[in-house]
């Protein structure tokens, strides 16, 4: 669902026409000045956040000296060498861009929603105001893995249990305490642990841990692999806790994770999230609007394609899907020029 106004996109593009019109002089002038390094915020290396983000810094990147994009060189940003940076995951990379101390991350479309409007986990510290979108990237699935062992067939049987809902700051752990409050279920109810993704697997493959939470595109790398060791499954999200949970959060879509995604496992009813990559509002608009440009630049396809098969879900009509927060006013120009907004 597509839900940025004419509004949020048009509020503060005053400054685009000089934008546009320094252009040519930027692009110009990069080939001979130093490098410019911009970094995008990811999650943990074994996420799909660093994979993409990853992705994203070789699609947008042209340092100094390399061949031109017309003449089979980088389709990138001229003069921009963009750098990976692994983190804890979509609230630290929130907290990350609001102190300035990052350019860019990675974020789902629920938290950036909450961290822009200071709701959800940020009512009580509030809005982080400098947030931007510069486009909607692929969505994300809530994985609920359990021991096929440990007796767990519904979400509220996960009271008591061991459960990993994610390290501090992540979009998991965000994700996995909306879950259960839509249940009736708290932090308090069950034991949580608070691992990173690989950390999780161990613990629920030795039997210390009876389940975890893993937002993550399907298949998630880490979940596949747990399920080709351990006998395992995945907890369905029912309609019931799908219309609580959208109710206070209306960026959840109901998704159904298919068949034989993962060894031995069924299709299953689940939750999604699109995946935004967020940008400060400080940052140089003519940069953003390279960085849009790049994103999309036909030429850059193949490397989007062939990169992960995440890569292959970015796309020019899906990138204002989900945002419900101000574009930077880099990104909003590039949108302007394509006819996506007007």
């Amino acid at each position: 669902m597509r839900q940025v106004s004419r509004r949020s996109v048009l509020s503060g593009l005053g400054a685009l026409a000089a934008a546009a019109a320094g252009g040519a002089g930027f692009r110009a002038n990069a080939q001979t000045s130093a490098p410019r390094f911009f970094r995008i915020a990811t999650g943990p290396t074994e996420s799909s956040l660093f994979a993409i983000g990853t992705l994203l810094g070789n699609v947008v990147s042209s340092p100094p000296g390399a061949r031109e994009c017309d003449r089979g060189g980088s389709c990138g940003v001229p003069g921009l060498i963009a750098v990976t940076q692994s983190t804890a995951g979509a609230l630290a990379n929130v907290d990350l861009i609001g102190r300035k101390q990052l350019e860019s991350g990675l974020c789902q479309a629920d938290i950036a929603h909450w961290a822009f409007n200071g709701t959800g986990p940020y009512r009580r510290n509030g809005a982080v105001r400098n947030l931007r979108a510069i486009a909607n990237l692929y969505p994300e699935n809530l994985h609920i893995v359990v021991r096929r062992d440990a007796t767990i067939a519904d979400l509220r049987r996960l009271k008591g249990k061991v459960v990993a809902i994610g390290e501090q700051d992540s979009g998991t752990l965000a994700s996995a305490r909306a879950i259960l409050q839509a249940v009736g279920l708290s932090e308090r109810d069950i034991r949580p642990q608070y691992l990173k993704p690989a950390q999780a697997a161990d613990g629920l493959r030795d039997g210390a841990i009876d389940a975890l939470f893993e937002m993550a595109g399907a298949p998630a790398a880490t979940v596949a692999e747990l399920a080709d060791k351990a006998e395992v499954a995945l907890l369905p999200i029912d309609d019931a806790t799908v219309s609580r949970l959208r109710g206070a959060n209306p960026y959840f879509a109901t998704t159904t994770i298919p068949a034989e995604t993962y060894k031995a496992i069924g299709a299953v009813q689940s939750i999604s999230v699109g995946v935004v990559w967020l940008v400060g509002a400080e940052v140089d608009e003519q940069i953003v609007n390279g960085l849009t440009r790049a994103l999309f630049h036909p030429n850059n396809r193949r490397i989007l394609d062939a990169g992960h098969p995440f890569g292959r879900r970015i796309r020019q009509e899906t990138a204002l899907d989900g945002v419900a927060l101000q574009l930077h006013q880099g990104a909003a120009l590039y949108y302007l020029e394509a006819g996506l907004i007007n």
